[in-house]
């Protein structure tokens, strides 16, 4: 049985950031040292996209759900990584 993850779909952007990418690393990342640091980065960029799109006020809903998406996502990695470390 196999489980893809997708991506969130993104609106292209002029001054398009790397969140996506910084995304995709935190996720699987296979160093758990390197996981906390790689939330982190993921986050930044994501918070700093969000506030490109909500500084144009254009109409960029598509974006800015993919860009909470992505923030949830993380979000419970964080937590699996908090779980693990209170099991452990």
């Amino acid at each position: 049985m196999s489980s893809a993850i997708s991506l969130p779909a993104v609106v292209p952007a002029k001054n398009f950031s790397p969140w996506r990418e910084l995304y995709a690393a935190a996720l699987f990342e296979t160093d758990k040292n390197r996981v906390p640091a790689r939330i982190a980065e993921a986050e930044k960029a994501i918070v700093a996209r969000a506030r490109e799109l909500f500084s144009a006020g254009s109409d960029t809903i598509e974006e800015d759900q993919a860009l909470d998406d992505a923030l949830y996502g993380l979000r419970a990695l964080q937590s699996c990584l908090e779980v693990n470390t209170l099991a452990a």
